[in-house]
């Protein structure tokens, strides 16, 4: 590890309210936000609609600290609220379009929250469930419906002709909590992450250290997950733009890119397969875009900064902590997440915290030089903080190992790991081969409990557009490809896999379903995976 300088960063550097009025004097007629209808807004636009909407907030007694949830898809909206409140001092508690039922319910109940920021097509859902604290909504993006004890109201409370800058009963500091983004949910209920602005600086400043003022990023992962935040708090703090688009779209992607001019942007688990998948043409270098963050780095990436002329890196990354690992442009090494970068402390240890020797996996765990610079636990969940948090390290729950060169690889989330036969199997290893077959689009590799004990491979695939997958002809070609005991017992075929909206698959759903009746089973197809011959080494 590199020591840094642990200084917390000025609250002019990180704060969201200092930051929009200081670039809305410095440069007001840039632009700071590009929308893909062709809108945009320029710094003095953004401080213009962020006092507006804090203002908004204080004439419903929304006070500094306060969480406010905010239900919305990327949009000029979903920025407003942000930004709203962020000016006010309160907190940005963003939830996931998708979330209905217990999981909603879960969520409203945990935040504190009395007042949500809501679309009018997702508030019909708050009438089918406990809604804990809450009081209020504000309705946008349609009429506000009647929900028996729900106060529903206009969009127009948000807009009011006030661009006073509000008041605050102190100042904002780096070290206050600048949202709670909730975590993906793949592998049970979602945990409320709080995060503060300082977390946020290191994450996008420091740790997205190869982006500038000049980059403009593409907002293309939903605002209430951090691959949307940390992008806009990035650029917000350099001084920069961004542009903003519904969702990430194969077909129309390098449309939006050469009409939004995005020059930065993140490609996110099958993004990267899909665009590569997609006919080379004479436009693959038309376009903008210079720096891509690929997230995970595989074989494809050097391919794609071959093809379309990109400066690739990656990162480890996740809610809670600040990219502790980034790589060097064009990384020559499959499947890296680069080196721990300045500031960070990490280690791979075992289930005692001890640390495993170079080569082996263990749980990465990670500390920072700076006070702030990670997430401060869970809110609502004390329990699942003090284990996260055991030992003055933090616990990603990820598996990881490392070589002598101090590149670090990602194995597994420890939850997904395979158990087979003596040998331990990493999924994502299992995934990444599966979805080099041309049929397959993607794949999701899971344990499936065997008539013995320990665990067989299945593996769930989508076949790629104008395809089919023979499961037995998928398993001869990875006969040659991968170990014999990584060779999975099973296959499903499914249209698409389940996710998240932040395109994570709901491997719980898939280990829940299990054998399903439409499942091939390799045993009963009469197709025997013999143990590879071994030649014996030379003393």
């Amino acid at each position: 590890m590199t020591r840094s300088d642990a200084a917390v960063p000025a609250a002019a550097d990180c704060v969201m309210r200092d930051l929009i009025e200081r670039w809305a004097g410095a440069q007001p007629e840039k632009t700071f936000v590009r929308f893909d209808d062709g809108r945009r807004w320029t710094y003095a636009e953004t401080r213009a609609l962020a006092r507006r909407a804090a203002n908004g907030f204080a004439t419903l007694g929304v006070g500094q600290g306060e969480h406010v949830l905010s239900w919305l898809p990327n949009g000029s909206d979903a920025l407003r609220t942000w930004f709203g409140l962020n000016h006010l001092g309160a907190v940005y508690v963003p939830v996931n379009t998708a979330y209905r039922g217990r999981l909603l319910e879960h969520i409203i109940g945990i935040s504190d929250a009395r007042l949500i920021v809501v679309h009018a097509d997702l508030a019909p859902r708050l009438a089918e469930i406990d809604r804990g604290r809450l009081e209020t909504a504000v309705i946008v993006g349609g009429a506000a419906p009647t929900i028996p004890g729900l106060r529903c109201i206009g969009a127009e409370t948000l807009t009011p002709s006030d661009e006073n800058l509000p008041a605050l009963t102190r100042p904002i500091a780096p070290w206050d909590t600048q949202s709670i983004i909730f975590t993906s949910g793949t592998t049970g209920p979602s945990k409320a992450v709080l995060s503060s602005y300082a977390h946020a600086y290191a994450m996008a400043v420091e740790g997205l250290h190869f982006l500038t003022g000049d980059d403009r990023y593409m907002i293309n992962l939903p605002l209430f997950h951090v691959g949307g935040t940390v992008a806009v708090s990035g650029m917000l703090a350099r001084g920069g733009s961004v542009s903003v688009v519904d969702a990430f779209d194969t077909a129309s992607f390098w449309r939006v890119v050469r009409e939004t001019e995005t020059t930065a942007l993140c490609l996110l688990g099958v993004m990267t397969g899909f665009l590569l998948k997609e006919p080379p043409g004479p436009a693959d270098r038309d376009h903008p875009l210079r720096t891509i963050l690929m997230v995970p780095y595989t074989e494809d990436g050097p391919r794609f900064a071959e093809r379309f002329g990109a400066t690739v890196y990656t990162v480890f990354n996740m809610t809670e902590v600040s990219c502790p690992t980034v790589s060097e442009p064009n990384p020559s090494t499959p499947f890296t997440c680069g080196k721990v970068r300045t500031g960070n402390e990490v280690r791979l240890v075992d289930d005692n915290d001890c640390e495993v020797p170079v080569g082996q996996v263990g749980e990465m765990v990670i500390r920072t030089d700076r006070p702030w610079a990670l997430n401060h636990g869970y809110y609502g969940n004390p329990e699942a903080t003090v284990k996260a948090w055991r030992n003055g390290w933090f616990h990603t729950g990820d598996a990881f190992r490392r070589d002598a060169e101090g590149n670090f690889y990602f194995v597994d989330r420890m939850k997904d790991a395979i158990r087979r036969r003596g040998e331990n199997i990493s999924s994502f290893e299992v995934e990444s081969e599966v979805a080099t077959h041309p049929d397959v689009r993607e794949a999701a590799a899971i344990p499936v409990p065997n008539e013995v004990s320990e665990d067989d491979v299945m593996v769930v695939v989508a076949p790629a557009p104008g395809r089919a997958v023979d499961p037995a002809a998928l398993i001869e070609y990875l006969r040659p490809r991968m170990a014999h005991f990584m060779i999975p017992r099973y296959v499903r075929v499914l249209p698409e896999l389940p996710k998240t909206p932040t395109q994570k698959v709901q491997k719980h759903v898939l280990r829940a379903e299990g054998v399903t009746a439409d499942t091939w089973d390799r045993d009963k197809a009469g197709i025997r995976i013999t143990r590879e011959k071994i030649g014996r080494l030379a003393s």
